[in-house]
C-alpha cells in the first residue's frame, strides 16, 4: 500500500507541476503586447478569451489536486467528502483528484 501511495503522490505532484507550467505559459502569452493592426488585435482578444477559459480550468484542477494531496496526507484520500463512502478505484484511476464518489458527483 505504501508503494501505491507514493505512486499516487508522484502522479498528483507531477500533474500539479504540469498545470502550473500551463498556467505560466498562458499568462506569458497574455502579457505579450498587442499587434498594431486592429484586426489582429480583435483576433488576439478572441484568443485571450479561449486562453482565459483554459487557464480557469487549470486553476480549478490545481485546487482540486492540492486538496487531493491534503487528503492523502490526512489519510482520507479515496473517501467521499460528502457521504464518507469509499470512492471506486476506477474513478480514482480516471480522476485522481476526485473528492466525491460517483453517486455524490451525480447529485452535485
Amino acid at each position: 500500500m505504501t508503494q501505491d501511495l507514493e505512486t499516487l503522490r508522484l502522479i498528483l505532484t507531477s500533474r500539479l507541476a504540469e498545470l502550473g507550467e500551463q498556467v505560466a505559459r498562458i499568462e506569458d502569452e497574455q502579457r505579450q503586447p498587442l499587434d498594431d493592426d486592429f484586426a489582429e488585435q480583435a483576433i488576439d482578444r478572441e484568443d485571450d478569451q479561449s486562453l482565459d477559459a483554459i487557464e480557469h480550468s487549470a486553476l480549478v484542477e490545481i485546487a482540486s489536486t492540492r486538496l487531493a494531496l491534503a487528503r492523502l496526507d490526512a489519510g482520507t484520500y479515496g473517501i467521499c467528502t460528502a457521504c464518507g463512502k469509499a470512492i471506486l478505484p476506477a474513478r480514482l484511476e480516471a480522476m485522481p483528484s476526485a473528492a466525491l464518489c460517483i453517486d455524490c458527483a451525480a447529485q452535485a
